[in-house]
């Protein structure tokens, strides 16, 4: 009896001191024996499986089915240790009453040729659930600023189709000032002295009540086209369009100073003077003015308010003041194909322009009567005119504005005719 306590205790020995440092892991440690008995578990273990009152001969696969593990996964792991001996689950997913959890599960054969109470099973479990939920978070995290982003941009794209839909309805340097950081804050009025543009198709009105819609609109969108691109490439600042007219001005938001703005704006009407000459070809030869078209134009300088002037609802850049009345009389003045300008524009470029003397007239809206002058000629040396090649044949007519890019201009046609060469063949 005494040989039989002898053996028993040893074995209970030596089974304490080979858990001693399982006994102490930070993870949940046990040991069973080959029938997957439990035979010892240190207190990590015991916190998984709070339930349990005692482990000692417990069955491992039942524990961990209590745990919310799995028959399929139960089988996988037994089969596991019976053919490799060992195995390894990195991320086992539970559902109990605490809700979705994640652990590690590993586990491997022992096999101690002196003591044979020591052959089973060890290995640990971790509870990785801080880890899973934290996961979890910083995917939803992820996920919600992928979300954002993809927000953001579709938000970025719709605010780009606007703003260039916009761009079409301002000026560019006032699209420029208006999308700018200076220009996020509301306009403050300031005077400038500027240089004003006016002009009208001679006879416009008749010709709009004759002509078709789709006619018309062919022949004032060209137009406005054209004189808008003209005027951007001098610098000027495109107030409006009010049916055929246009009103443009030089000095703001920025200024070369007050002759290079005067003079530019003179070098632009001259340029679009030009421009309606080569128009009226094209028109007269689709039929659309047989008579072809005339426009008046009408210049002057002087201190004027600028500013955002409006309703709450709508509100528009522009400006007011003597000079923008004064350069829409004269364009009124104006006989076919002329260009007036105010005494004050005349005044600062007389050293470099020709012109002809008239009045002074009575002008409606000024008190006194005032002298004008049509442009003849601006100096070789300050005039900007445009060359125009063309080539002219019974299908096509065609206008090179610069016949030096002869080559790109061959690549454009190329490309035109790819592109209606494919259209017929849909």
């Amino acid at each position: 009896m005494e040989k039989s306590s002898e053996g028993i205790f040893r074995e209970e020995f030596v089974l304490d001191l080979s858990f001693f440092n399982f006994k102490n892991a930070v993870t949940a440690t046990f040991f069973c024996d080959p029938g997957l008995r439990i035979l010892r578990v240190n207190n990590n273990f015991r916190e998984i499986f709070p339930q349990v009152e005692s482990f000692e001969g417990a069955n491992l696969p039942y524990l961990l089915n209590t745990l919310g593990v799995d028959q399929e996964t139960l089988i996988r792991i037994t089969e596991l240790l019976r053919s490799e001996g060992k195995m390894k689950i990195s991320e086992l997913y539970v559902t109990n009453s605490e809700g979705k959890k994640m652990y590690s599960f590993l586990a491997t054969k022992t096999d101690h040729g002196i003591f044979p109470f020591l052959n089973g099973v060890q290995g640990q479990i971790i509870d990785r659930t801080e880890e899973y939920r934290l996961k979890q978070k910083n995917e939803a995290l992820i996920q919600k600023l992928e979300d954002s982003n993809g927000a953001l941009d579709e938000k970025s794209r719709h605010l780009t189709s606007i703003a260039e839909r916009l761009a079409k309805y301002l000026s560019p340097q006032v699209f420029e000032n208006l999308f700018s950081k200076e220009g996020g804050e509301s306009q403050k009025y300031s005077r400038k002295y500027l240089t004003v543009f006016f002009s009208d198709i001679e006879g416009f009105t008749r010709l709009s009540d004759r002509l078709e819609p789709e006619k018309l609109a062919e022949l004032i969108n060209s137009y406005l086209s054209d004189m808008a691109k003209i005027a951007i490439d001098f610098g000027g600042t495109i107030d409006k369009f009010v049916g055929d007219a246009v009103m443009v001005f030089f000095g703001d938001p920025t200024s070369a100073g007050i002759k290079e703005d005067a003079i530019k704006c003179l070098k632009m009407a001259s340029a679009m003077r030009q421009r309606v000459k080569l128009l009226n070809d094209i028109w007269q030869k689709k039929h659309l003015v047989p008579e072809g078209l005339s426009v008046r134009m009408g210049v002057a300088s002087g201190f004027c308010t600028v500013g955002d002037f409006g309703s709450s609802q709508k509100m528009d850049y522009t400006i007011l003041g003597s000079p923008v009345n004064l350069a829409a009389r004269l364009q009124g003045l104006c006989q076919s194909g002329e260009i007036l300008l105010s005494a004050e524009t005349h005044s600062a470029l007389e050293e470099v322009i020709e012109c002809r003397k008239f009045g002074p007239t009575e002008i409606k809206g000024f008190p006194e009567p005032l002298p004008y002058f049509r442009l003849d000629k601006i100096a070789e040396s300050n005039l900007t005119s445009e060359s125009f090649d063309r080539y002219e044949s019974e299908n096509i007519d065609i206008w090179i504005k610069k016949p030096e890019e002869i080559e790109d201009v061959l690549a454009e046609l190329k490309r035109v005719e790819t592109e209606f060469a494919t259209r017929l063949t849909k």
